[in-house]
């Protein structure tokens, strides 16, 4: 996956009016489904529970399925490519310490991998206004860029290759 620039505000808009829809979506139909079940299939005691999670459960996989089935439409592709960058940055963090065991070794893919999850890693913080931990992030880049001199590698966050991530 390629780093990409989006426009942050149309990031936003979509972002915030996809949350909004699937909270509606979910509390309509979750209450609606639950409804329709407690009127067609009534229990004498009271409890309906099971008929409000039901409810729940439903919307949630309807949620879902259309979120599947739109996420290459125009208006989603901001959207969907931040959560594929979220998904990417995830599986390079759950092998973060092999990989940083490795450019101790002076392996130069795990460079371009780890070099690659702080270039996404600062897009997303500065898509979302999480700019907390750039001074830390800055401070790791430079320790990275450090080792990159020693072993005479040009860091480039295009040279990432999901596949490669299996080595480690």
């Amino acid at each position: 996956m390629k780093l990409q620039e989006i426009n942050k505000a149309r990031y936003r808009n979509h972002l915030n009016k996809v949350i909004v829809g699937c909270i509606v979506a979910l509390v309509v139909g979750s209450l609606g489904i639950a409804q329709g079940l407690i009127a067609v299939l009534p229990n004498e005691q009271g409890g309906h529970f099971h008929w409000n999670l039901a409810g729940v459960v439903i919307s949630c996989l309807v949620i879902g399925s259309v979120l599947k089935k739109y996420k290459h439409h125009d208006f989603m592709t901001e959207v969907t490519y931040v959560w594929e960058l979220k998904k990417q940055l995830n599986y390079i963090t759950r092998k973060m310490r092999k990989l940083k065991a490795a450019v101790e070794e002076g392996d130069v893919i795990a460079m371009q991998i780890i070099n690659y999850s702080y270039a996404g890693s600062r897009q997303l913080w500065q898509l979302d206004d999480n700019t907390i931990t750039m001074e830390e992030l800055s401070i790791w880049q430079a320790e990275l860029d450090a080792k990159a001199r020693e072993v005479n590698v040009v860091l480039d966050s295009e040279k990432y290759d999901p596949q490669s991530l299996a080595n480690y």
